[in-house]
This record gives structure tokens, sequence and C-alpha cells, in this order.
């Protein structure tokens, strides 16, 4: 078994994913773990300057094997995986020479990973694919991207003959509850500009992503005994209802795709007295973006005008920015990750990422930082896979990257 595939399988045993509703940093303790275990891997791979710091961020450097300066590349993962489904007892299961047909995941069950629901899968007939069995997500969102780091490092090491650079690699925590960055250090990172392993089908590059902000609407009620409410209870659910159809209800995840935004409904948690809405709002346009939150508050304005001040209160927070207009100043460093990919002989696919990584923070931060393909599908669910030449050539696509810029 490959060292991509091998540290792959051992790294999505361990539960790590990440609590909205905790108070700490990083958000649940197996992201601490996790860490702690890469920091003694990659000590043994050489690295003895790897640390993780009080908030759970692993830092390591590679120093350079060359006479002449040549820039210094990061390359980043995120440790932690989706607070949407349990990432607890994850049991992968291995499909050698895959043959286009369902694969059953869990017979208990009756859950089916199938090429009628999932076309793609047909594009992996005769590869092998790690799946889920069905009962949780896979984690390759973003453990794939932490193993193929990790398989590119040890790979250097064991080839002291492969002129590089320095190397700065970075494992971060709460990526999936936006606060992956909240704590990196750029400074001290000190690289020109790095690359996130996050996501996307072999081949993938994307070097922009969604404006994103989070929602929160309070709808305020009145109860009182059903038996004497006329004329006086308020029932927030159904003043929630209200807000839920002033918005556009063709602009959702499920309605939209490529440069399309949207409004997405998260959760909904009420009673008679008080209900919360929690919206993400997602557009690759700043004008778009700015326009979607002021719709969002123009509606409560309008509601409040009908049922009184204070029944909507709107609290809104930017959770990450486009990283398009960072990185584009320095294209160059689009240009080393495209032909990393063609000279991995794999045709680049530049897609926007209709989500966010943590490269869109620090390119905000002063580190550009676009997006590289782990070559997993359906993340954050129970028909998670990914394919083992995906990851693969992951691993190859760093180690281009790195010899081009030693070339440079």
């Amino acid at each position: 078994m490959n060292s991509v595939v091998h540290r792959f399988l051992r790294y999505i045993r361990i539960d790590t994913q990440a609590s909205e509703m905790s108070e700490t940093v990083p958000s649940t303790p197996g992201q601490l773990e996790f860490g702690a275990m890469l920091v003694e891997e990659l000590k043994e791979l050489g690295l003895g300057n790897a640390l993780i710091s009080e908030y759970g961020v692993v830092y390591a450097t590679l120093p350079s094997n060359m006479d002449q300066d040549v820039p210094t590349v990061g390359f980043i993962a995120h440790m932690d995986t989706s607070p949407d489904l349990s990432g607890t007892n994850v049991n992968p299961q291995i499909i050698p020479d895959y043959n286009g047909e369902d694969i059953l995941l869990n017979k208990e069950l009756d859950v089916v990973l199938s090429p009628r629901e999932f076309p793609v899968l047909r594009k992996y007939i005769g590869e092998t694919l790690i799946t889920t069995d069905g009962t949780t997500l896979l984690g390759a969102d973003d453990k794939a991207g932490v193993a193929e780091i990790m398989a590119a490092l040890e790979y250097l090491t064991k080839h002291p003959e492969i002129p590089h650079g320095t190397i700065r690699v970075a494992f971060t925590p709460d990526e999936e509850i936006g606060a992956g960055v909240d704590n990196f250090d750029v400074e001290a990172f000190a690289a020109d500009f790095a690359y996130t392993i996050d996501g996307g089908m072999v081949g993938e590059f994307a070097y922009e992503t969604f404006n994103a902000a989070e929602a929160k609407i309070r709808v305020q009620g009145l109860s009182v005994h059903p038996g004497t409410a006329k004329g006086v209870m308020v029932n927030s659910m159904l003043l929630a209802q209200e807000f839920l159809n002033a918005l556009p209800g063709d602009e959702t995840p499920a309605t939209t795709e490529g440069y399309e935004g949207f409004y997405h409904l998260t959760n909904i948690n009420g009673n008679v007295e008080e209900t919360m809405l929690t919206y993400i709002i997602r557009d690759f346009h700043g004008d778009n973006f700015a326009k979607r939150k002021e719709f969002i508050q123009a509606v409560a304005n309008r509601l409040n005008t009908e049922h009184g001040a204070g029944t909507f209160t709107v609290r809104l927070r930017d959770q990450y920015p486009n990283m398009r207009e960072k990185i584009e100043p320095v294209y160059h460093i689009v240009e080393i990750a495209l032909d990393a990919i063609r000279e991995a002989d794999i045709q680049p696919v530049i897609k926007p990422v209709r989500g966010g990584t943590d490269g869109s923070r620090l390119s905000h931060m002063g580190l550009p930082t676009p997006n590289l393909f782990t070559g997993g599908h359906n993340a954050h669910g129970k028909f998670e896979f990914i394919p083992v030449f995906a990851m693969e050539k992951a691993v190859e696509v760093i180690l281009n990257i790195i010899k081009i810029t030693a070339r440079q």
C-alpha cells in the first residue's frame, strides 16, 4: 500500500468533526489529537521544527537544499471534518477495479452509491475507489489533502537529490466552521505564496471563491395558553414562515450553479415564543454580495413594519471574501500550478469554488493561496468517495509545483 493511501486510511479513523456549538479552540479535542500525531510524523520525516500552536495549527518547514534563492512555497490542508455528518468510527471500504455498477455501502441500511445518482462514477471504471460504509462521512475533505502533503514531504525526504527551495506546510483546525485561519500566523509562516489542497476532482484548480456571510434572524413571538390566545398569541414560527417566503425560491443551492449566488437556509430552531433562522449568503461578485445582505435586512425591516418593531432582528457576519482580486496580481502562481498539473499528464480544469477554503481569507491576509484538487467527491455526506489514483496524482502535482518553483 503506497504512502498516501496508508496515511489517508489512518487519518480518517481519528474523529476531528468540528463543532459550531463549542467555545474551545480548536472546537473539538480530536483535532488536537490529530495535530499532535502529525507533528510526530513530521519529525519522523526529519522536519524537527514541526510544532502545534496553542490554537491547534500545525506548522513545519523543510529547509531548502539549494545554493540560490528561490521562492518559498507553502502547502496547507485542514484537519477537521464537516459538522454535517458524523466522523466517528469511519469504516472505509476499498473497491478495487470498479466495474461501473452500483456499490452497496451498507446492506442493513440499504445505502447504495449508484452511478444513476452520481454519473461521475463512470469516469472511474477500472480504478480503485475508497468509500464510506454508508453511516458516516469519509473525511477526504480534507484528510486527503493532509495525506497528500505528507506523502509529498516523505518523497522529498527520501529523494534528497531533488532540488527544492524552502517548503512550508500547515494543517489548520475548524475550517469547516469558518475559523480555520482565525489564528494563522502568516508572518511566521513566511511563504511567498501557498496552495490549499482542499477538495475537487482530479485536475481541478481554483483561484476564486464565493464571498460569504452568515445571517441569523431572530423572530420574536408571544406565547399564551392556546385556549385564550385569540388576539394575543403571536406564533414566531408562523412569522418565520413569512420571512422564508419572502426570499426568492430560485436562488438556493439546489437551483443555482457556476457563478450564480444563493441564499441557503441551514437551520430552523423555534417555538411559539421565539424562532431562530440561520442562512448562509453566497455570491462571487462583490456588488451582488452586498445587495444580498441588504435584501435580508430589507425583508426584516418590512416585516417589522407589519408586525411591530423588534419582531425580526438580523445579525450579519462576513465569513470570507473572494480570493480572486488577490490572486490576479500574482497570476504566475496560477501558471505554476497549471503547468504542474499538465506535467502530471492531467488536463487542468479551472473552476470557481462554490464554497470557500482557508485560502480565501489567507489571500486577503497577505498570503496568496489558490486551491488544488484532492480528488474527492460528495464531501460532507455518506456518499463521499475518492479514487486512489486521484490522490496519487495530487501528490505528483505538489511535487511538480516544488520542482517548477525551484527551476525559476
